[in-house]
């Protein structure tokens, strides 16, 4: 009996990181990469134009964070199932993961065989967690993030989705206008939303915009 293959979407804005997944799942996983993203707001068309099977999608991106892309997926390819890639391991990165949609999380340094073990699990429908962070959290408090309802606050849920997408963007150093074109809003769109932003997070200039962005991991530190 011949088992089926997963398609599969690697996200991920380091092609080094994009081209060793590629080989290691050749070898690993019963699954056929169909497309590559480089940054969040590829990654977020791609999956909407093909809705391959499972996204893998790094939680920091350029363009949209990876939180954004889980959460657009969810909404517009519902039938596509997202694991998130994170070198993060804190209970609050998690949590924020499952609540966006993440069927499963993965941390950068886990082993082939797990990450193969992984993308078997949510294809199939299941959700996987790093062993480690699950034994962490607790199965309760797993099941309430997925289901949205987890009561534990993060920062970011101070602020708008859209607020964010503007936050990251500052935060990679994009200009106002920049920021304006790209989301086709008006200068004094962008503007309102980031002196609202400044005021929800008591953050007064853009370098502590940037190193909240940084802490909270909508930007990579370097």
């Amino acid at each position: 009996m011949t088992i089926p293959r997963t398609s599969l979407l690697l996200a991920d804005d380091h092609a080094l990181m994009r081209a060793g997944l590629r080989a290691l799942l050749a070898n690993v996983a019963n699954c056929d990469v169909v497309a590559e993203a480089a940054d969040g707001i590829e990654a977020a068309r791609l999956i909407r134009q093909l809705q391959p099977a499972v996204a893998l999608v790094d939680l920091t991106m350029p363009g949209l964070s990876g939180l954004d892309v889980i959460a657009r997926a969810a909404r517009e390819a519902p039938a596509t199932r997202c694991l998130a890639l994170s070198m993060h391991t804190a209970e609050s990165y998690v949590l924020e993961a499952l609540r966006a949609g993440a069927a499963g999380y993965v941390v950068k340094d886990t082993a082939p065989e797990e990450l193969a073990q992984a993308i078997r699990v949510v294809a199939g429908g299941g959700q996987y967690i790093s062993p480690g962070i699950a034994e962490r959290i607790g199965s309760e408090m797993l099941q309430l993030a997925q289901q949205g309802t987890a009561n534990t606050p993060t920062p970011l849920d101070q602020i708008t989705p859209r607020q964010r997408q503007i936050l990251q963007m500052v935060a990679e150093g994009h200009s106002t206008r920049s920021i304006g074109d790209k989301l086709s809003i008006s200068i004094k769109t962008v503007e309102t939303h980031r002196a609202q932003i400044m005021e929800r997070l008591g953050i007064r200039d853009v370098a502590g915009l940037t190193r909240f962005a940084m802490r909270t991991g909508l930007i990579s530190p370097d």
